[in-house]
Parts: C-alpha cells; structure tokens; sequence
C-alpha cells in the first residue's frame, strides 16, 4: 500500500529511535540500510523527487468533442497562466495548436520557476467541464474533457537517468508557425519527435534553428518518459494498474468543473470543493487543490 505522509513520519520516528540505541553501529550494513531509508522518506516528504526544485513542462490535450472540449483546454490554459503570473513563474509557449473559435486541439508550455515541477506534476490527469454548451443552438448542457500533462524540464537537470538509443527516436521537420520572424518561418525549424517503443510525440517550434527545436524535442520526450515510469512505480507500490495512456474521458477524471445546473469545483482525489468557480477558472486559485494533493 501506498504510505501516507502520517506513515512516513512515523516510521521516520521509529528508525531515529534506533539510531539513538547504543550499540547502533555494532552491525554496520544494517545500520548504513536504515540511514538510507531515513534519507529517501525524507526526500518523500520534502517533496518526493530529484526534479521537484526544478522547472516544468505542461502540455495541455482536448478529448473528443470538438470546440467545446478544445475551448475547455483554452479555459484551463487561462487559469493556470493566472496561476503563473500570481506565483512569478515565466511560461514559454513551446507549440500550440489552435482551432478557428480560439480554442485548444493541444499546447505546450515550459514554465520556469523556484519548485515549479514539485508544485504543478499532480495537475497532471484527466480534468472534466459540465456547461451549458455555447456551441449547441439548443443550450444543452455538455460536458467536455481535457487532459494535463506536467513532466520535468530536463534542459537544465540533464536527465542522465533516462537514456535513449538513437534507433529508438524517429525526427520530422516541418515548417514554424509560430512567432520568430519571417527567417524562422521561411525554412523547416519546427521539429516532431517520436519515441518508437512507445509511441510519445513531442512538436517544438518556438527556437530559431531545427537543431534547438530538436533538442528540446529530445529532452520534452525524456521528461514523458520519466513520467510514464514514475506513474507506473507508484502504481505498483499502491497495487493498482495503470495503462499506459489515460484515456481522456469519463471515470478517469481527478477534478471536475461544474457551471451547470449548480457550480462547484472538485477534486476528486482529495475530496476538497468549492463553490467559487469564477476564483478558480478565472483568477488561478487553485493552491488549495494543489497543497491538499500534496498532504496525500
């Protein structure tokens, strides 16, 4: 079962009580076992990573429904750029992929900031809307999904842990849409990454060389699959299965937005609400959700 952090605090206790104990050094593997384990519960409860100090990369995905769930991730984009902005972190449009009505098919945001990894990776998972729809003629409620991806920015961690044969990564080329100047966009700069064995993609268009964008192409897929790895080992320790892609749709959701026929906002791993949807879709504040997930 997965501990909790009351459990790790206690156990934490019980083996510095033993530490105490005389003759603690009298067997010198055990002894060297339990400080390692005292390190790394610690490490747990500062926040249970190498790259939770560091910064971040979110990639936000729309779920089947055409505009309204892609205007749901521009809804989402919205409040975690308030969120940004209130915590002084810097966000770097990375790509984008944007409908005719202004919303999101998907994008990629590189945010930099003191822990800002630790902070955001429980955003990541399925995120759900109900609304009155502004697309339906008839006003129908609907309820849309959109799914968020927090990774670890390797660019300045290195990432040395994850190694990638070179047979294992397929590049595309293609042209930049995205803003850099007329040189930039007159030349193939924009760079498409596809880890073979797993089928991850990344799209990087915001450098103003192919191997830049490739480079942080490279990292971006290290990041996914440190997290791919990361889901799976909390999965085992909690002896539950995880699939390899979450599926963005119905059951899956970790927080749900309601405009319609009441509001409220849920999250549902921790249970904690609110009634204030306004303060959360609109002005970012969602601290209460991220600090409540963290106390798991």
């Amino acid at each position: 079962m997965q501990q909790t952090k009351e459990g790790i605090l206690r156990r934490i206790t019980e083996l510095e009580a033993q530490m105490s104990a005389v003759d603690f050094w009298s067997d010198k593997i055990n002894a060297q076992a339990t400080i390692k384990e005292i390190a790394e519960l610690k490490e747990k409860i500062a926040g249970s990573g190498k790259y939770d100090r560091g910064n971040a990369v979110m990639t936000i995905f729309s779920g089947a429904g055409g505009d309204d769930s892609e205007d749901f991730s521009a809804m989402l984009l919205r409040m975690y750029l308030k969120f940004f902005e209130k915590k002084n972190f810097e966000v770097k449009f990375l790509h984008e992929n944007k409908n005719d009505q202004g919303g999101y098919r998907n994008i990629t945001l590189e945010i930099h900031g003191k822990g800002v990894y630790g902070m955001l990776k429980n955003e990541s998972g399925v995120h759900r809307l109900v609304r009155i729809s502004p697309f339906n003629a008839k006003k129908l409620r609907h309820t849309s999904f959109s799914m968020v991806e927090v990774i670890p920015d390797f660019k300045d961690q290195g990432g040395e842990d994850i190694t990638i044969p070179v047979d294992d990564i397929k590049i595309e080329f293609s042209r930049s849409s995205g803003p850099g100047g007329q040189n930039v966009n007159k030349r193939e700069t924009a760079v498409r990454v596809v880890h073979i064995p797993t089928n991850l993609a990344v799209h990087v268009e915001s450098e103003r060389s192919q191997e830049q964008n490739r480079e942080k192409a490279v990292q971006i897929i290290k990041g996914k699959i440190f997290k791919m790895r990361e889901d799976e080992r909390k999965a085992a320790e909690s002896g539950m299965y995880v699939s390899k892609t979450t599926e963005i749709e119905w059951g899956n959701q970790i927080r749900s937005y309601v405009l319609h026929p009441y509001k409220m906002v849920k999250d549902h791993r921790t249970e904690v609400e609110t009634s204030n949807v306004d303060a959360v879709l609109e002005d970012g504040d969602i601290m209460q959700f991220i600090d409540a997930e963290r106390e798991l």
